[in-house]
C-alpha cells in the first residue's frame, strides 16, 4: 500500500467518523407520547366484555385485544383515594386524602384526614408540564374542599392550581348527565341547554379537539389529557335506546349472571380455572325470592346501567377512532381504569327519586313510572344484589376491603410500544405505580423537591418494565385502609380485617387469603395459618407507620356513619346534617356523594 493510499484511507475514514458524529449530534430523540388516562367510575371488575361481561364494550375490548390487561390492579375502594394516589403516586392517607375531601377545613387539622391535598405532593400534571407536556382534564374532580369556590385564595385544590392547562367538568362527587353542575377553568358556568345534551359527549368532543392533527411532524409538545367520566356512577341516565338494547337481559337475575360471568372470566383467561365464586354476600336478597314485580323493576335498572356503560363505550370509540384518523394512535399511550368496585349504596330497593337517600317508592310505584329510569326525572341506583354481579368473582363491593371493593379493570394500550397484544398481565399493581408510570414514559420523574421545600416521597413504582413482560411479578407489597377497615397484600398473601365501628382496633378479626391458589378470596385461612396472620398483622402496622399519620383512626363522623360495615341489608340512613346536598332543593350546589 503506497503512503497516498494510506492518506487517503484515513481522510475517508476521518470524513465518516465525523459525519457519523454530526448525525449523532443533529439526531432527533424518539417523540414522546400522548398519554390519555381515561377513569370510570364504580365499574366493576367484571363489567367490561373483555373481563366477562355480557355489556357490549367493544371500543374497550379492542384496546384490551390490542395491549395489555391486568387482573391484579388494586385501587383505594372510593373514588377521591383513589384519584388522589392516580395523580400523585402516594398513598392517599400521604396526602391527607384517606376518604372524600373535607366539606370545611379544620386549618388546625394536619392529620392523613385534613382532606384537602398536601401541597408539597405534586400531581403528574403538574409533573409533566414542567416536562413540556400540556395537560388537559375533562370529567369528574373530587378533590378538593367543598368550600373552594375557585376564587383567589380559594381555589388552591382546584385543578389548574394542581397542573392543569385548562380543565372542563364538575367539581364533587356526581352530577346529573343531563344537566351537570359544571366548572371551566377557575369559576362555575351554567350547565348546557343543548337539546340532546349528555356529559359523556360533551367531554370526549372536547378531548378529540384537544387532540388536533399534528401539523408536519409529532408535536414536540404532547398531550396530557385525564378523562374522568361520570359512569358509570349513578345517577345511571343515558337515552332510551341504549336501555331498551338490553331488554330481556338481566330478567335472568343476578345469582345466576354471577354463574355466566364467572364462565366467561374463566374461558377468557381473566381468572384461573379454578376460581370459586363465593355465596352471595350477607344482607343481599336472593333473585328467587324477588316477586314478579321487583324482577322486571331491578332488572331493568341494570338495563339502564348497561346502558349508559354502552354509551360510555361509544363515546371512546370516537376518540380512538380520531386518534387513528390522525395518526397519533400508535404513539399514544391510553390507560383505561375503574376507580373503585361497583356501587352498593342504594341498598335492595335502589335509589329512584334521588340519590343518598331512602327511597320511599313501593316497586308497584316505581314499576308505573319505569320509563323514566335513564332520564332527567329520576336520579337513580341500581339495588346493591347487582354491585355483587359487578364486583363477580370477588366478595363486597365498592368501599369495603375485600377485593370486590378494590380491584378493578386495567388496560393498557400504546401500540408502538407494546409487543405482547392481548396478553393478560398477573402481575400485581397498585393504582399508587399509574403516575410514576406516566412520568418514566415521558422520560421525566417526580421532584425530590420544589423550590427548596421537600415533597412527600412517592410510594409508587413505575411498571414500565411490565409493558414488555408479561410474567413479570410486579409489586410486593401494598397496605389499604378505608374507614378503619384494612387489608394488607404481601407477595401471594392478603389478610383483611373489617372493623366494627368505635371499638378497639385490636379486637378486629383478622382473615387470610392465598391469593394464588384462591383468586377470589372464597376461603379463609386465618385459622389454618394464624402466625402468618400475625407476620402480615406486624407488616400492615409497618406501612401505615411509614405513610399515615396517625397510621389508624376512626374515620371522622361524616364517612363513618355513611356505612356500617355489617351483615345488614341496607345503610342506615345519615342524620340529616351530614347528608349531601339535594340538587333539586337548592341549584346553587353540586353534589358531594361517593
Amino acid at each position: 500500500m503506497t503512503h497516498s493510499t494510506k492518506i487517503v484511507r484515513k481522510l475517508a475514514t476521518s470524513g465518516l467518523l465525523a459525519l457519523a458524529t454530526a448525525t449523532s449530534a443533529t439526531a432527533k430523540p424518539a417523540p414522546r407520547p400522548n398519554i390519555v388516562v381515561i377513569v370510570l367510575d364504580d365499574v366493576g371488575f367484571s363489567d367490561l366484555g373483555s373481563f366477562g361481561s355480557e355489556i357490549r364494550t367493544p371500543a374497550m375490548d379492542a384496546l384490551a385485544q390490542g395491549g395489555l390487561r391486568f387482573n391484579r390492579f388494586d385501587t383505594k375502594a372510593v373514588c377521591s383515594p383513589t384519584r388522589a394516589a392516580l395523580l400523585t403516586g402516594r398513598n392517599p392517607q400521604t396526602v391527607r386524602m384517606p376518604d372524600l375531601p373535607a366539606a370545611k377545613l379544620n386549618p388546625a387539622d394536619m392529620t392523613r384526614d385534613r382532606g384537602e391535598l398536601a401541597p408539597n405532593a405534586q400531581t403528574i400534571a403538574q409533573v409533566l408540564r414542567g416536562s413540556g407536556y400540556e395537560t388537559v382534564g375533562l370529567g369528574k374532580w373530587h378533590l378538593a374542599p367543598e368550600q373552594e369556590d375557585g376564587t383567589p385564595g380559594r381555589n388552591g385544590s382546584w385543578p389548574l392550581q394542581r397542573g392543569f392547562d385548562s380543565f372542563y367538568g364538575f367539581f364533587l362527587g356526581w352530577t346529573d348527565q343531563y344537566h351537570p353542575k359544571l366548572i371551566e377553568g377557575n369559576r362555575r358556568i351554567p350547565a348546557p341547554e343543548t337539546p340532546g345534551y349528555h356529559f359523556s359527549v360533551d367531554i370526549t368532543d372536547r378531548a378529540i379537539a384537544a387532540l388536533p392533527a399534528p401539523e408536519g411532524e409529532w408535536p414536540a409538545k404532547p398531550k396530557f389529557i385525564y378523562l374522568a367520566y361520570g359512569a358509570g356512577h349513578s345517577p345511571i341516565q343515558v337515552p332510551r335506546e341504549w336501555i331498551d338494547s338490553y331488554a330481556g337481559v338481566y330478567e335472568k337475575g343476578w345469582d345466576a349472571m354471577r354463574e355466566d360471568r364467572l364462565a366467561r372470566q374463566k374461558a377468557l383467561g381473566i381468572v384461573p380455572a379454578n376460581t370459586l365464586l363465593p355465596p352471595r354476600n350477607p344482607g343481599d336478597r336472593a333473585w328467587a325470592d324477588l316477586t314478579p314485580t321487583e324482577k322486571t323493576v331491578f332488572a331493568r335498572f341494570m338495563a339502564t346501567y348497561a346502558g349508559f356503560i354502552t354509551h360510555t363505550d361509544a363515546q371512546i370509540a370516537r376518540l380512538v377512532a380520531h386518534l387513528k384518523q390522525t395518526g397519533q394512535f400508535d404513539n399514544t399511550l391510553i390507560v383505561l381504569m375503574s376507580d373503585n368496585g361497583a356501587a352498593s349504596e342504594a341498598g335492595q330497593k335502589g335509589n329512584f327519586e334521588r340519590l343518598y337517600a331512602p327511597n320511599r317508592l313501593t316497586p308497584e310505584q316505581m314499576l308505573a313510572r319505569l320509563d323514566e329510569l335513564g332520564t332527567d326525572k329520576t336520579q337513580a341506583e341500581y339495588q346493591r344484589p347487582w354491585a355483587m354481579l359487578g364486583s363477580t368473582p370477588f366478595r363486597r363491593y365498592k368501599v369495603w376491603p375485600q377485593l370486590g371493593g378494590v380491584r378493578t379493570p386495567l388496560i393498557v394500550s400504546w401500540p408502538k410500544a407494546i409487543k405482547d397484544k392481548g396478553a393478560i398481565l398477573k402481575g400485581y399493581v397498585d393504582v399508587v405505580d399509574l403516575a410514576p408510570t406516566f412520568a418514566d414514559i415521558a422520560g421525566t420523574r417526580f421532584p425530590r423537591s420544589v423550590g427548596g421545600v421537600a415533597e412527600l416521597p412517592v410510594a409508587g413504582v413505575s411498571i414500565k418494565p411490565m409493558l414488555g413482560n408479561a410474567v413479570a411479578r410486579g409489586r410486593p407489597v401494598q397496605y389499604f385502609e378505608l374507614r378503619g377497615n384494612r387489608a394488607i397484600t404481601s407477595g401471594k398473601w392478603r389478610a383483611v380485617a373489617v372493623h366494627k365501628q368505635m371499638t378497639d382496633f385490636a379486637t378486629d378479626a383478622w382473615q387470610l387469603f392465598d391469593t394464588a391458589a384462591d383468586f377470589s378470596e372464597s376461603t379463609d385461612l386465618a385459622g389454618k395459618y394464624p402466625a402468618k396472620v400475625e407476620e402480615l398483622k406486624r407488616l400492615w402496622w409497618r406501612e401505615a407507620r411509614k405513610y399515615s399519620n396517625p397510621p389508624l383512626a376512626e374515620a371522622p363522623e361524616a364517612f363513618r356513619l355513611r356505612e356500617r360495615f355489617d351483615d345488614s341489608p341496607e345503610r342506615q340512613p345519615l342524620p340529616q346534617h351530614l347528608r349531601p346536598a339535594d340538587p333539586n332543593q337548592d341549584p346553587t350546589k353540586t353534589e358531594a356523594g361517593e
